[in-house]
């Protein structure tokens, strides 16, 4: 039998990194070890003991060094994110250390010879487009809202590439769409325009809810365990040294409409009313999909109808345990 392969996942304690440690855990295949930095794994999160944790400053380069040694495979899900309002806000939020903290990652990865590397990156590089956009749709007009991040993406994509390139490390870039699932920050401040909404619609008091902007604005929503499926195909099937996927459903929903959704599976009968002074991005995007089911045989499993109950269950089973 083969020795485990000793995988390493970044920002293990925020939402996508806590989805892969749970799946990862699971699999005696893997010697898993899993970073965080502000954020330790709460008490209750009932992840295995041979599942070792480390806290660690990913902008720090000894530290760096320090997690990456010695590992086989990387999947990077440490980030500075956030949600709308620091976006138009404080657009600088999501570069400085995203930029700073990758760079210094990518290079140890490449001077300690790991084999592959996973890097979640986004679609805000993409232009705004009548049909599912394509990797190659990229035409270098990023809007002024995704200034900052989107470039930063870019940035550390061309990263990968340049390794990969020079080295003997894989590199995945994922392009993926708006996630969704548990662990999600579920936190009006700080969550997408998904956690967002099913925090309002939970806890909602009064009969109403109100949205950011006008509900215009469209999003690819993909689950997280579809994100999860595809980095595994990824892992499996990778030939090329760098790939560049686009990764969601394949459609999209309007802010208007995924409301109305999560209202009607909730049960609940709320109004709902939207506060166009809020700071939202008016935006329409999906994504086509179809690189990711040619190169690796991936396509999303989870409807977004499906996706929405399993959410709230966690949701409710969650809020139940926390005040028991």
């Amino acid at each position: 039998m083969a020795s485990p392969k000793k995988l390493l996942i970044l920002g293990a304690s925020g939402f996508i990194g806590r989805n892969l440690l749970s799946y990862y855990a699971s699999k005696p295949e893997f010697e898993v070890w899993g970073t965080y930095l502000k954020n330790p794994l709460p008490p209750n999160a009932q992840i295995p003991s041979r599942v070792k944790l480390l806290k660690a400053d990913l902008t720090d380069k000894t530290e760096v060094n320090d997690v990456i040694k010695g590992k086989d495979i990387v999947i990077q899900a440490a980030a500075t994110t956030s949600g709308a309002k620091d976006i138009v806000s404080k657009p600088y939020y999501h570069v400085t250390d995203n930029a700073v903290m990758n760079s210094l990652l990518f290079r140890a990865c490449h001077e300690q010879q790991v084999k592959h590397v996973i890097f979640f990156s986004c679609t805000t590089m993409y232009s705004e487009q009548p049909r599912p956009v394509k990797e190659t749709d990229f035409d270098y007009r990023i809007i002024d809202k995704y200034f900052g991040v989107g470039w930063t993406k870019v940035y550390i994509e061309k990263l990968c590439e340049f390794y990969a390139r020079i080295g003997q490390t894989k590199y995945t870039a994922i392009r993926h769409s708006n996630i969704y699932g548990p662990h999600d920050k579920f936190d009006l401040e700080r969550s997408h325009v998904f956690g967002a909404t099913v925090t309002k619609v939970m806890k909602a008091a009064d009969g109403k809810i109100t949205v950011w902007g006008d509900g215009s604005e469209e999003r690819d929503l993909l689950h997280v365990d579809d994100l999860i499926s595809f980095v595994n195909c990824a892992l499996q099937k990778q030939m090329a040294p760098f790939e560049l996927v686009n990764v969601g459903l394949g459609k999209s929903i309007s802010v208007h409409e995924l409301v109305r959704k999560i209202i009607e599976i909730s049960g609940k009968n709320l109004k709902v009313e939207y506060d166009k002074s809020k700071p939202s991005i008016n935006f329409k995007l999906s994504l086509n999909i179809d690189r990711a089911k040619n190169i690796f045989g991936w396509s999303p499993k989870v409807s977004l109808d499906e996706g929405i109950v399993k959410t709230l269950a966690w949701y409710e089973e969650t809020r139940i345990k926390t005040t028991v």
